[in-house]
């Protein structure tokens, strides 16, 4: 009889995704990186609908990231009123004009010209959907007092990863956004002493004459060493 110990408090593991051959591995991992390849960061996004069940299967995903000692110090706020999309553009437009004309550093402002931003920010009210990602840096107890969290930037940035992956994946798109400052992000939705904003991601579809800058990435043998 086959007796296998099991610490308390865990389970067995089993991947759900099995496959047969190296081959089919390998072939698999191709198509995914040429599926990857194609994400690019949109800023003309169509007003086409999305069902909210996807956010929330979208949301789900995110938070289904490692954290560390799995405290999951995030909070992600989904904006689809009309009113709110109204109010955060105005608030990152007049932070965004300020950083454009004087706030930004000349070198900085050169890196951007091949990208053709400015400070107007209409995928803010056009996308359907925002989502603004907050990170906790301690919890609060109901009894006011606080509990830490570790490893929050790392933590929040890994969700917010997994979250542009599975965005692109359903033929849809995004934007990685962080009007600086982000403080009337936490002020406009009401959102507790420790929480600060640390992205927000407009999601939708891309608009039928989106365009994206002819920039390439960094080839494998300039990202990767081997040892």
């Amino acid at each position: 009889m086959l007796f296998c110990y099991m610490k308390e408090g865990f389970l067995p593991y089993t991947h759900p995704v099995q496959f047969s051959s190296d081959q089919e591995l390998v072939e698999k991992s191709a198509e995914l990186n040429h599926l990857i390849q194609g994400r690019r960061s949109i800023r003309e996004f169509s007003t086409k609908a999305i069902p909210q069940e996807v956010i929330d299967n979208l949301i789900q995903i995110a938070a289904s990231a490692p954290s560390g000692a799995h405290k999951q110090p995030w909070t992600f706020c989904v904006v689809s009123s009309d009113d709110f999309k109204t109010k955060i553009r105005e608030a990152a437009e007049k932070e965004e004009y300020v950083n454009y004309n004087g706030r930004m550093g000349e070198e900085w402002l050169k890196d951007l010209k091949k990208f053709g931003t400015n400070w107007h920010k209409e995928f803010l009210t056009t996308a359907p959907y925002l989502v603004v990602v907050f990170k906790k840096s301690y919890d609060m107890e109901a009894d006011g007092g606080k509990t830490k969290n570790y490893y929050v930037n790392e933590s929040v940035g890994i969700a917010c990863g997994f979250l542009l992956s599975a965005i692109h994946q359903l033929g849809l798109v995004s934007l990685t956004h962080t009007p600086s400052p982000m403080n009337f992000l936490a002020q406009l939705l009401e959102r507790p002493v420790n929480e600060k904003a640390f992205l927000l991601i407009p999601i939708g579809y891309a608009a039928n004459d989106a365009a994206v800058p002819n920039i390439e990435r960094k080839p494998l043998r300039e990202v990767m060493n081997k040892y």
